[in-house]
């Protein structure tokens, strides 16, 4: 149907700003107020419904709804058209019903006019529209009912689709990420496999025999590419239950310098050479904290410094402040280009061309923003290429 098709219910300017509204609005709920002021002053009625049919159960609901007239000041008691609304859906026809004229009470006497809301063979609804105690609707205004209820069918539908087209998006984007996840996993396990596998094939060659020295440095290979596995099974189990939330945690008061202290002794026993200086300069009252996951994103920070910046010494700077605690860790290492500064924290990404031989699963900082995040604190990063980088970590007092 053309608009010039439509008898003049509406004058032509007021048609197309109709058509404009509902055809440009990414949300059709946003705008029905807007179309109804232009509707209004040209067609008379009181009541305006949208009934909305479920996919699912095929149950009609009320999808939008306003009272703009006469029945306004008695909106819970007036008529609404829900019967007259399955009439519509089931026969997918224009309905008129109109009152008995033995009923004396205005509001009782509703005129109801209802159109399927209807694209192709697609049906989404009915728009009921309700004049109490008169004028009747007249046949002249029905083409421009089926017009308006044509429009809204339409802007109804582009909203659908564009909802599922979003859902399919991210629907797509977890499966790409779940291959990601799974290349990635399968890439980070061949290694220590291969080493293991490699190793104890030698050691078990019937025609090969090997001195003591050699064996044991073979097994040593065995048991640190073992642990490296452990670890990596640790760290996936780590970040799943985080990016799901099944990992509780245990807060309690915490003494974040004794924390670093303790943390720092531990990393010390296994990197003698590491240096590590710790900076408070006013006494810390405890923060409410879980000590046991603070204190792995604070040695994960440390090992990467050994991993990452060896040689360097690392300063760790704690600042209170009146919101919270402040957390400094620095070292002196190549650092980090500022386009791979954003990424550093996303699951398994590693900066490339960035120490290649160091061993990494590219979950440790991941891991480190879940944990800080679920005490609602944050953590970030600032380097400069040649001088060494920063991780900065804001803890409030009470998360």
């Amino acid at each position: 149907m053309k608009v010039g098709d439509i008898p003049q219910v509406l004058p032509v300017e007021a048609l197309f700003a109709l058509s404009r509204i509902l055809g440009q609005a990414s949300s059709w709920r946003k705008v029905m107020d807007e179309a109804i002021q232009v509707v209004r002053p040209h067609f008379v009625f009181d009541n305006l419904v949208v009934y909305l049919l479920d996919p699912v159960t095929l149950n009609l609901e009320v999808g939008f709804a306003r009272a703009t007239g006469r029945g306004k000041s008695a909106e819970a008691d007036v008529a609404w058209g829900e019967a007259l609304s399955n009439q519509v859906v089931e026969q997918r026809q224009l309905i008129l019903q109109e009152p008995a004229d033995t009923i004396e009470d205005r509001l009782q006497r509703p005129y109801m006019l209802g159109v399927p809301l209807q694209v192709g063979e697609t049906l989404l609804g009915a728009l009921i529209w309700i004049r109490f105690g008169g004028p009747p609707f007249d046949s002249v205004a029905f083409p421009f009912v089926e017009f308006f209820g044509q429009q809204l069918a339409q802007a109804i539908l582009r909203e659908r689709l564009a909802h599922e087209i979003s859902r399919l998006e991210i629907q797509y984007s977890g499966l790409q990420a779940q291959e990601d996840f799974i290349s990635a996993l399968s890439h980070e396990f061949r290694t220590p496999l291969g080493f293991i596998k490699g190793y104890t094939t030698t050691l078990l060659r019937p025609d090969a025999t090997w001195d003591a020295a050699t064996q044991r440095e073979f097994l040593n290979i065995i048991d640190q590419e073992a642990d490296r596995m452990q670890e990596l099974i640790d760290n996936l189990l780590d970040s799943a239950r985080l990016q799901t939330g099944r990992i509780k945690m245990n807060f309690q008061p915490v003494r974040l310098d004794s924390l670093v202290s303790d943390v720092v002794a531990r990393i010390r026993l296994r990197h003698p050479e590491l240096e590590v200086s710790v900076q408070l300069d006013e006494p810390l009252s405890p923060i409410l904290a879980d000590p046991q996951r603070l204190a792995q994103v604070f040695e994960n920070l440390l090992s990467n410094a050994v991993k990452y910046a060896p040689g360097s010494p690392v300063s760790i700077k704690i600042t209170p402040d009146a919101g919270g605690v402040h957390l400094a860790f620095a070292d002196r290492g190549p650092g980090i280009p500022e386009k791979y500064r954003q990424k550093i924290f996303e699951r398994f990404f590693r900066v490339p061309d960035i120490q290649p031989s160091v061993h990494g699963t590219g979950l440790g900082l991941y891991i480190c923003k879940q944990i800080i995040q679920a005490h609602y604190g944050q953590i970030w990063a600032e380097s400069q290429l040649g001088q060494g980088t920063v991780f900065h970590i804001y803890l409030p007092w009470k998360p």
